[in-house]
C-alpha cells in the first residue's frame, strides 16, 4: 500500500496561469469542458440535454461519461479539485473565442446569401441533434448543441462560446449508492493505494463498464471472516459497516485468466454502509425495469434550467445525466428520480447505500494530540532505522503531505500508521471506524508499537546471524593474513610442501614393511605433483594420513607376571575359573617365549555373567591397550573390511581404526555379540570375519581402503556370545570357545558383598554413611527376586535399595541441613546467576539443549555429608519396603508330584531352569476307547519328535516289562509342558517325557526332589546333552537332591566346582533301564502288570451274567 503522490497536481494547478499563453485551444477543448453561453441561441426541439453552468460558465456536473474524462483519468486528474482560472487565462480565452465567432458568422452569412433554403430550421437542428448526442457520448465534456447556434450539433459548441472556462475533474462529494466490493485480511485507509484481484466475471464486467462510463467509484468493506473469499456481499453481517469510498485508478486483466482482473484502488474518504442491495434483488429490479413492447412516446425537448436549479446544483446535487443522448419521454407526471448506478443492476453485483462519515472536530493544539503525534513520529523513526521498507514509505508519505509537515495532519498520520502496520484485521478496522481523532491516534499507536516490537525482534535475529557470519569471515581473513605474513618471513613454507614434509617425518619414525613403504613413496610423489584444488589431492592426503597413523612395528610392553594377572583378575571378577586359567596359560607361554602370538578366544555364556567386563580385565592384566566394538545387527561388510577409496567419505574398517586409536600392534580387541551378527544386501559380515579371526591369514589382513597387508597376528581377539547355535560353523571353528556358566547362590552372594554393594553405595552418595545391607537381605534378594544366571538384575535391585535409603535419609534430615544457597559453589552461583539473566532477557528457550559458557562450570555443587548419627539397616524383614513383594514365592512348582509329573532340566540363554513334564489320562479306560496323544506347551519340532519317541518307547517298554498291562492300547493321553508363552525345543527332555508317561501308566508318583535330563532313542539309549553346569545350578536352586544325566556327560559333572555339586547326587545312565530303576526303585511289579481294562471287562461281564440269571 503506497501513499499517493500529489506533487504533479500542484505543479499543474499552480503553473496554469504562467503558461496559459502556450496552451493550444484545440487540444484544451479535448481535456476540459467548454460550454457556450446558453443565452445566445434558444434550444432546438431535438437538441441534446444541456448542463447548467456556474456564474463563470464552468459546468458543475458531478459525473461524466465522456471520453475526455477517461483521458483525464489516465492523466491522474480524478482527485484534482476545480481551480478558478487566472485573469490572464480568461482574457486569452475570450480573445480566442471572439476570433472564432467572427469566422463563424462570416461563414454563415456567405452560406445564407448563396442558398435558397431557410436559415437554420428544425431540419438542421434535428440532424445536428443526433450528431450532438454522438459527440457527447463519444467524448464531449460538455453539453451538445443547444448553445452555439442552429445546426452546429455541438461540434461547433466545443470551439465557441463567450464565457468559456477550463475545469479539472473532481471526486464527487455525494455518492449515495455505489457498488460494494468486500476486502479480505486488512481494511483500506483513505489516501493509500491498494491492489485487489477480482475473480467474479460479473464484477469484472461491471468494473470495466464503470471505467468506460467515467464512474470508477466503489465502496470497499472488510470481511469479518479472514477466510472469506468472494467479490460480492450477500449479507451485511458478513462485513464491517465502516468502509472507504475508493476510486479505481486502473484495471488490467490477470495473466492467463480471461474473466479476472487486477484493480488499483485509491480510497478517498470513510463511508458507512446503510442498506445492502444483494445480487438477487438487482436481478428482480432489472426485470421490472425492462421496457414494454409498446413504442416509446415522442420525446420532447428539455426546458432550460432556472436560476434556482442552477443555485441548487452549485451546492453539490447530482445533475449530470449518464445517458446524455436520451431524451426524456413526455409525461404529465413528475419524472422518475435518476439513479447513476442503475446500469449496474444488470450485473450480479452487490450495491450499497452509503453515508459519508466526517471526523469529529478536534483541537490540533491539544497536548494529548501533540504528545501522541510525537510518539507516533518517534516510533516511525525507530522502525525506519530497522526496516528499509518502512523508511521508503515514510519518505513517500512526507513528500505527499499537503502541508509539508506530517505532524500538522494527525488524522492522516494515524491512518498512515495503521496502513503500513501488519496488525490484526480487527485492530486495523477499529482504527478505520474511529471518527474521534484522539482515539484513532491512540489505537494506531498501539498497532504501530506492535510493529516496532516485531521489527526489533527481526533486527535482533538478523544481527545474531550477521555476527556469526562476520566472526567466521574475520577468522578466515586473519588466518589468511597470518599465513601470508609467515610466508613472507620464511617461517612457514607453502602448505603442500609442509604437508609432504610432515608425512615423510611421520613415516621415518615407523617401521613400515617394504611393500607398504613402496606404496607410501608412490602416493607422496603423487601428492607433491597435485594441485591443492584438485579433487584427487584430498583423497591422497587422507590416504597418507591413515597410512602414517597405523603403528607399524610399534608394540606395547606386556606384563607376563602370573601373580599380577591373578591379582587383577580376582579384583574385578569372582569365580570364572576356566577363563582365568586360560589367561594364565597364555601368560605362561609368553613368559617362556619372550613374545606371544595373538589368539582368538570366544566367551559363551548367559547374560550378566561378566563376559564383556572380563575382556577389559584381561587387557589390564596383560598391560595391553583395549578396544571394543559390537557386531550385533551388523549387516555391512565395509564395517569390517573398509570402503573403497573411490567413494566419498570412505573409511577403513573397525580393526584398522582400532590400531589407529590404540597406537600399538598388539592391542586386545573385544568383538561383542558375535552370535547376533546380521546379513544384508551389502554382504555377509560373518564371512568377512573368517579372514580376520584366522591365525593363519590375519598376518596379512587386506583392508579395502588401505589396500596394503596389515599384520594382525599380534592382536588378542576376544569374542563374546550368548549361544553358539547362530554362529556359522567355519567361524566357530576358528575360535577357542570358553563357556561361562551361571552363578550359584553362593557365588552371587560373594559378588554382591565384594563388588555390587560397595559400588551401588558409592553411586548413591552413601559411601561415608552408616547404611548396611545385611547378609539375610542379600540372600532374600537372590532367592526371591533374582534367580537368573547372571548378576545384572541383582545389581539393579541392590542399587534400588540404596537409592531408597538415600531418599529416606534426605527426607528425614530436611532441606535445612544444606540449603540451596550453601550447596552451590562460587562457580556454581555465578553460573546460576548467568542462567537467570538469560531467562529474564527471554533470549533463551527454557528447554533449550544448549548452554552458554558462562552458564556451565566444572563443579557447581558441594556434596551433602550425612551425619554419623544417621543409621539405616536393610534386613530381610524390611526388604519389601525397598524392592516390593517377592517375585518368586516357592523353590519348585510341585512340592508333591502326582502320577504323570516329572521334573526335567532345560538350558536357556539366561542359564538353566527347571522344566516340568505333565501327562494326564483324558478319559477312563474302556475296551471301546481309542488311543491317542495330544501335545501342548509351545513345543518346537525337535521337542515334538522327542515326545513321539518317548511314547513309542514307553509302549515298547510296557510291552516288554509289563506285558499284561494294556494301558497304552486304550489310553487317550494329553502331555503338556508348563510356561506355554516360552518356546521350547531340544532333544534333552526325552527321558523326562518317557518317565512321565510310564508314571501315568503305572499310576506311581515320582520323588519331587529328582530331576533328569538326557536324549532318548527308540531302543532306550540315553545320549549326551549340553549345558550340564547350568542345569545343575537350576536343580540346586529348585532344591533337588538327585540328578540323572547321560553317562557321556560324566566328565562334565566331574569338572563342576564342589560348591555347585554340594548337596546334590549325580547319577549317570547310559540306558533307560537304569533311569527306570533309579526313578521307580520300589515299584510293585505284580500291581504294575495288572491291566485295569481287563479287570473292568471281567467285572462288567460278571455283572451282565448275574443280571441275565
Amino acid at each position: 500500500m503506497l501513499c499517493r503522490q500529489h506533487l504533479s497536481r500542484h505543479i499543474v494547478a499552480r503553473g496554469s496561469s504562467r503558461y496559459a499563453h502556450r496552451l493550444n485551444t484545440v487540444s484544451l477543448s479535448r481535456l476540459y469542458s467548454i460550454n457556450a453561453a446558453t443565452s445566445r441561441v434558444a434550444p432546438e426541439p431535438h437538441a441534446a440535454r444541456s448542463y447548467p453552468t456556474t456564474a463563470r460558465g464552468v459546468p458543475t456536473a458531478r459525473f461524466s461519461t465522456s471520453a475526455a474524462r477517461r483521458k483525464e483519468k489516465d492523466n491522474d486528474f480524478f482527485d484534482q479539485k476545480v481551480e478558478p482560472l487566472s485573469e490572464e487565462e480568461v482574457k486569452a480565452n475570450l480573445e480566442k473565442n471572439k476570433e472564432t465567432e467572427e469566422v463563424t458568422e462570416r461563414a454563415s452569412e456567405a452560406k445564407s446569401s448563396t442558398s435558397d433554403s431557410p436559415p437554420s430550421g428544425a431540419k438542421d437542428g434535428q440532424g445536428d441533434a443526433a450528431d450532438g448526442k454522438g459527440s457527447s457520448a463519444a467524448g464531449g465534456a460538455s453539453s451538445g448543441s443547444g448553445g452555439d447556434g442552429p445546426g452546429d450539433g455541438g461540434r461547433k459548441g466545443r470551439k465557441s462560446g463567450a464565457d468559456k472556462a477550463l475545469q479539472k475533474p473532481i471526486v464527487p462529494e455525494v455518492y449515495p449508492q455505489v457498488m460494494a466490493i468486500p476486502i479480505a485480511k486488512r481494511p483500506l485507509f483513505p489516501g493509500f493505494y491498494k491492489a485487489i484481484t477480482i475473480k467474479d466475471p460479473q464484477v469484472s464486467a461491471a468494473i470495466m463498464e464503470m471505467i468506460k462510463r467515467g464512474q470508477p467509484y466503489i465502496g470497499a468493506f472488510l470481511f469479518k471472516d479472514d477466510n472469506a473469499d468472494e467479490d460480492v456481499i450477500r449479507n451485511p453481517e458478513d462485513v464491517y459497516d465502516t468502509g472507504v469510498f475508493a476510486q479505481i485508478t486502473s484495471a488490467f486483466p490477470v495473466h492467463g485468466e480471461t474473466t479476472s482482473l487486477t484493480a488499483i484502488l485509491y480510497p478517498h474518504r470513510r463511508i458507512k454502509l446503510s442498506t445492502l442491495i444483494p445480487p438477487g434483488a438487482q436481478e428482480k429490479d432489472v426485470k421490472k425495469s425492462e421496457p414494454s413492447t409498446e413504442a416509446p412516446p415522442e420525446p420532447e425537448p428539455i426546458p432550460a434550467k432556472t436560476d434556482e436549479e442552477v443555485q441548487r446544483e452549485k451546492k453539490g446535487d447530482v445533475v449530470a445525466s449518464f445517458e446524455e443522448g436520451v431524451v426524456a419521454p413526455k409525461s404529465e407526471s413528475q419524472p422518475e428520480k435518476y439513479e447513476p448506478t442503475s446500469f449496474l443492476r444488470k450485473y450480479n453485483v452487490s450495491l450499497v447505500n452509503v453515508d459519508n462519515l466526517a471526523e469529529e472536530p478536534f483541537d490540533p493544539k491539544s497536548s494529548v494530540v501533540r504528545a501522541v503525534t510525537n510518539e507516533i513520529v518517534n516510533v516511525f523513526k525507530e522502525v525506519a532505522t530497522m526496516n528499509s521498507l518502512f523508511r521508503d514509505q515514510i519518505s513517500t508519505f512526507s513528500m505527499s503531505s499537503s502541508t509539508g509537515n506530517v505532524t500538522a495532519e494527525p488524522a492522516k498520520l494515524a491512518d498512515f500508521a495503521a496502513a503500513v502496520s501488519a496488525g490484526e484485521p480487527a485492530e486495523l478496522q477499529e482504527v478505520l471506524a474511529c471518527l474521534n481523532v484522539e482515539e484513532r491516534m491512540q489505537k494506531a499507536l498501539v498497532v504501530l508499537k506492535k510493529e516496532l516490537m516485531n521489527a526489533q525482534l527481526q533486527s535482533k535475529i538478523t544481527k545474531d546471524v550477521e555476527q556469526k557470519i562476520t566472526k567466521r569471515q574475520r577468522e578466515y581473513w586473519l588466518m589468511e593474513q597470518m599465513k601470508g605474513i609467515r610466508r613472507e618471513l620464511g617461517i612457514e613454507s607453502d602448505g603442500k610442501d609442509k604437508l609432504v614434509e610432515k608425512f615423510k617425518e611421520k613415516a621415518d619414525k615407523l617401521a613400515m614393511p617394504e611393500a607398504v613403504r613402496k606404496v607410501f613413496d608412490d602416493e607422496i610423489n603423487k601428492l607433491a605433483h597435485l594441485e591443492p584444488a584438485a579433487s584427487e589431492f584430498n583423497v591422497t592426503r587422507n590416504y597418507l594420513d591413515w597410512l602414517t597413523q597405523i603403528p607399524w612395528g610399534q608394540r606395547s610392553a606386556e606384563n607376563f607376571g602370573i601373580q599380577n594377572a591373578m591379582k587383577v583378575l580376582d579384583e574385578d571378577h569372582y569365580g570364572l575359573k576356566d577363563v582365568k586359567d586360560r589367561i594364565l596359560e597364555f601368560i605362561a607361554v609368553g613368559k617362556l617365549r619372550g613374545t606371544v602370538e595373538g589368539k582368538i578366544l570366544c566367551f559363551v555364556g548367559p547374560p550378566g555373567v561378566g563376559k564383556t567386563s572380563i575382556g577389559k580385565s584381561i587387557a589390564r592384566a596383560l598391560n595391553r591397550q583395549y578396544y571394543r566394538f559390537s557386531v550385533g545387527g551388523l549387516t555391512d561388510v565395509a564395517e569390517i573390511k573398509g570402503h573403497r577409496r573411490t567413494y566419498v567419505g570412505a573409511l577403513p574398517g573397525r580393526v584398522i581404526q582400532a590400531l589407529k586409536k590404540c597406537q600399538t600392534e598388539n592391542p586386545l580387541i573385544l568383538i561383542d555379540e558375535i552370535d547376533k551378527i546380521g546379513r544384508g544386501y551389502q554382504g555377509d559380515p560373518s564371512s568377512a570375519l573368517l579372514e580376520l579371526l584366522d591365525p593363519e591369514q590375519n598376518s596379512s589382513f587386506l583392508d579395502h581402503y588401505m589396500d596394503v597387508p596389515v599384520d594382525l597376528s599380534k592382536v588378542l581377539f576376544v569374542c563374546t556370545a550368548n549361544m553358539t547355535d547362530t554362529i556359522p560353523r567355519p567361524l566357530l571353528d576358528r575360535m577357542e570357545v570358553i563357556r561361562l556358566s551361571g552363578y550359584v547362590s553362593d557365588e552371587k552372594k560373594a559378588i554382591a558383598d565384594r563388588y555390587l554393594a560397595p559400588a551401588a553405595k558409592e553411586l548413591a552418595g552413601l559411601k561415608e554413611a552408616n547404611v548396611t545391607l545385611s547378609d539375610e537381605a542379600i540372600d532374600e534378594l537372590i532367592k526371591s527376586y533374582c534367580r537368573e544366571s547372571g548378576v545384572r538384575n541383582l545389581k539393579k535391585q541392590i542399587e534400588k535399595v540404596f537409592r531408597k535409603s538415600a531418599l529416606k535419609i534426605v527426607q528425614d534430615l530436611g532441606e535445612d541441613v544444606l540449603p540451596e544457597s550453601e550447596a552451590l559453589t562460587e562457580d556454581g552461583k555465578a553460573a546460576m546467576e548467568e542462567s537467570e539473566k538469560e531467562k529474564e532477557k527471554g533470549n533463551k528457550d527454557p528447554v533449550s539443549p544448549e548452554a552458554t559458557e558462562q552458564e556451565t562450570t566444572e563443579k557447581p555443587r558441594v556434596a551433602l555429608k550425612v551425619p554419623d548419627s544417621v543409621e539405616v539397616t536393610i534386613d530381610k524383614e524390611n526388604l519389601k519396603d525397598y524392592v516390593g513383594p517377592p517375585v518368586f514365592t516357592s523353590d519348585r512348582l510341585y512340592d508333591v508330584t502326582p502320577p504323570g509329573v516329572t521334573m526335567g532340566l532345560a538350558w536357556t540363554q539366561m542359564g538353566g531352569s527347571a522344566m516340568y513334564i505333565e501327562s494326564i489320562l483324558q478319559s477312563a479306560l474302556r475296551p471301546s476307547s481309542r488311543p491317542g496323544m495330544e501335545i501342548t506347551g509351545n513345543l518346537k519340532s525337535v521337542m515334538k519328535e522327542s515326545s513321539t519317541i518317548a511314547l513309542s518307547f514307553a509302549k515298547a517298554f510296557m510291552a516288554k516289562e509289563f506285558s499284561d498291562n494294556h494301558f497304552f492300547d486304550k489310553a487317550k493321553i494329553h502331555l503338556h509342558v508348563p510356561e506355554g508363552a516360552v518356546q521350547k525345543d531340544g532333544p534333552s527332555a526325552g527321558i523326562t517325557m518317557a518317565t512321565s508317561l510310564l508314571s501315568l501308566a503305572l499310576d506311581t508318583p515320582i520323588d519331587p526332589a529328582v530331576a533328569m535330563t538326557g536324549e532318548l532313542t527308540l531302543t532306550g539309549k540315553v545320549l549326551r546333552i549340553g549345558g550340564l553346569r547350568e542345569k545343575t545350578v537350576a536343580a540346586r536352586r529348585a532344591g533337588c537332591k538327585l540328578i540323572i544325566f547321560p553317562e557321556d556327560n560324566l566328565s562334565d559333572w566331574l569338572e563342576l566346582p564342589e560348591n555347585i555339586k554340594e548337596g546334590i547326587e549325580g547319577r549317570p545312565a547310559s540306558w533307560y533301564k537304569e533311569v527306570f530303576d533309579l526313578v521307580f526303585p520300589n515299584v510293585d511289579r505284580e500291581a504294575a502288570n495288572r491291566c485295569k481294562i481287563c479287570e473292568w471287562k471281567k467285572e462288567h461281564d460278571a455283572k451282565s451274567d448275574k443280571d441275565d440269571d
